[in-house]
């Protein structure tokens, strides 16, 4: 397999073996069962699904109970599929021992959502940052955003104030620090996207 589904636990920090301090975050990945396997000549293409977290019984649907008993287990979370992935055979249960200390991964989440915000926070504009020649009520705002007659409109995909986070990150090249595996536990270097028990897929 090439990947694995997680949540994130929260970041904390640790000693490497040059006495640094280095930032860290923690994931519990898996355990995770691969609940259908798809090939090129039954779906068009070839891929692993596997899925992650127990749901309640009165939660699933019968639909998703059929899939699942399928692979012999209860309902699931979260579903994830995995194009081109190894051989693996329905029902088998994956976890942290599929990677080792050292290894780089990817890291796939939702980052946190941060509302409406101005173009500032959002796009990382320096506002007028001087109150001379009465400047006193522009210091976050955007600017001019367009021409006079010609155009006569403003073009698409201007940097404006709007909605900010909720959107999927892939964070890359993180390196695998420390592995748990008997509590299943992922300590990559660095910070990865979203709230502290949100979900997330590791890749190689």
């Amino acid at each position: 397999m090439n990947g694995i589904i997680g949540k994130k636990l929260g970041m904390t920090s640790i000693y490497n073996g040059d006495g640094k301090r280095v930032a860290c975050t923690v994931i519990e990945a898996g355990p995770c069962v691969v609940t259908q396997v798809k090939t090129h000549a039954t779906d068009g293409y070839n891929a692993v699904q596997i899925a992650f977290g127990d749901k309640k019984d009165k939660h699933t649907t019968a639909a998703e109970k059929g899939h699942f008993a399928k692979a012999n287990t209860t309902g699931k979370k979260e579903v994830v599929e995995f194009r081109d992935a190894e051989a693996a055979t329905i029902g088998t249960v994956l976890d942290v021992s599929l990677f080792e200390e050292g290894e780089f991964v990817d890291v796939i989440g939702t980052s946190k959502g941060k509302g409406f915000q101005g173009v500032v926070k959002r796009h990382g504009f320096a506002g007028v940052g001087e109150s001379t020649h009465g400047q006193h009520n522009r210091l976050r705002a955007p600017g001019s955003i367009g021409a006079c007659s010609f155009p006569g409109r403003v073009f698409k995909g201007i940097r404006m104030a709007g909605r900010t986070g909720g959107s999927r990150v892939k964070t890359q090249n993180l390196e695998i620090l420390k592995i748990d595996t008997d509590k299943n536990l992922l300590v990559v270097k660095g910070a990865i996207p979203g709230h502290n028990g949100s979900t997330v897929i590791i890749e190689r």
